[in-house]
């Protein structure tokens, strides 16, 4: 057989992470072609183009400085160019891009290819609930496997030990991707349970935007642990009321699940912003542009999301923080009344 090539499709913080972990990994296995290809969106930085200066200086000096990345890594600007090229494709770039991208490179993608989403977060189809990666599946009709997990992107670029999980239905493919992507600081678990694992990196990305309020409005640890908890919750229940397939409770118990939940409670940009949104007043849209570099924020977009779905459903009061922290971002509810959805949270769902 000849050498697998890799293209990663974004190149973020994330993505410029897992590019270093990608770049060094496919130089130590024969299965890989030790060049890939990075698809980057072309920028101007200080005059000069940004794929230039990753390809001459191996650094991503916008969304990861400081952190080389392996010379074997090339930066494309071309998306088309990038893809076409590949076997495996490594999606890492915000969700709500991800549509158009997969429009524009639907009919250049070779046969047989297959393909992983590190994309947290989910998108709303006729029928209520899209994941990403059916989104991506029905577009370039591939198979794709999902990784999410409790990865800080300046943590992993550091190599400081963390977990990850990756859902996959194919168990071969999951052989590849964690001979592509494991190192002994980056450890991943292969579960089938693959639509949980996806729903969890979408939805805990709401939880922070709630932890992050919390923090804000001056309330404690004592807190902040009943908005994971009941975040939590949510987060199984609307997996269970949504996914097509079994859902496994210990997939809740991997890195994907209540470890991600509070790294991002803690940690994370989602909750960053949601602490300044409470103290500021300012718009969730100028924080972003203040306070994020040209990175986008997940988690209120997915609570947008995850509102027209339960909305749909007649099921909002059964998801009272999610339904908050919506209604906060969006509608004008107060701050102040977040609390009253944790007071009023219902023992059970």
């Amino acid at each position: 057989m000849s050498p697998l090539r890799v293209c990663i499709v974004g190149s973020g913080n994330w993505g410029s992470a897992i590019a270093r972990i990608i770049g060094q990994n496919v130089q130590k296995s024969n299965r890989f072609d030790p060049t890939v290809k990075m698809w980057v969106f072309e920028e101007i930085i200080n005059g000069r183009k940004l794929t230039e200066i990753i390809n001459q200086e191996h650094e991503n000096v916008k969304y990861l400085p400081g952190y080389k990345i392996p010379k074997n890594v090339v930066a494309v600007p071309d998306v088309v160019e990038a893809t076409s090229w590949a076997d495996i494709l490594v999606f890492v770039l915000p969700h709500q891009f991800i549509g158009r991208i997969c429009e524009q490179i639907a009919d250049h993608i070779k046969s047989g290819t297959f393909g992983i989403s590190l994309i947290k977060g989910i998108d709303e189809g006729p029928e209520g609930l899209k994941l990403i990666s059916d989104l991506i599946r029905e577009k370039l009709k591939i198979e794709i496997s999902v990784l999410m997990g409790a990865n800080i992107a300046k943590e992993v670029a550091d190599e400081k030990f963390c977990e990850t999980t990756i859902g996959c239905k194919n168990e071969k493919q999951g052989e590849i991707f964690k001979e592509l992507m494991q190192t002994p600081n980056f450890r991943i678990t292969v579960v089938l349970d693959s639509d949980t694992v996806e729903i969890c990196g979408a939805l805990k990305n709401i939880v922070a935007v709630g932890a992050g309020f919390c923090d804000g409005l001056g309330f404690g640890d004592n807190t902040k642990a009943a908005v994971i908890r009941l975040g939590l919750m949510e987060m199984v229940a609307f997996a269970k009321m949504f996914c097509r397939g079994p859902v496994s409770t210990a997939t809740f118990l991997e890195s994907c699940g209540v470890a991600d939940l509070i790294t991002t409670c803690y940690g994370g940009r989602n909750r960053r912003v949601a602490e300044a949104f409470a103290r500021t007043g300012k718009s969730i849209q100028e924080l972003e542009n203040e306070m994020l570099n040209g990175q986008k924020l997940q988690g209120p977009q997915t609570s947008a999301e995850v509102y027209k779905i339960l909305k749909q459903k007649n099921m909002l009061d059964k998801f009272p923080l999610f339904t908050t922290v919506y209604k906060i971002c969006y509608e004008g509810l107060s701050i102040q009344d977040f609390i009253a959805c944790l007071q009023n949270h219902p023992e059970h769902l």
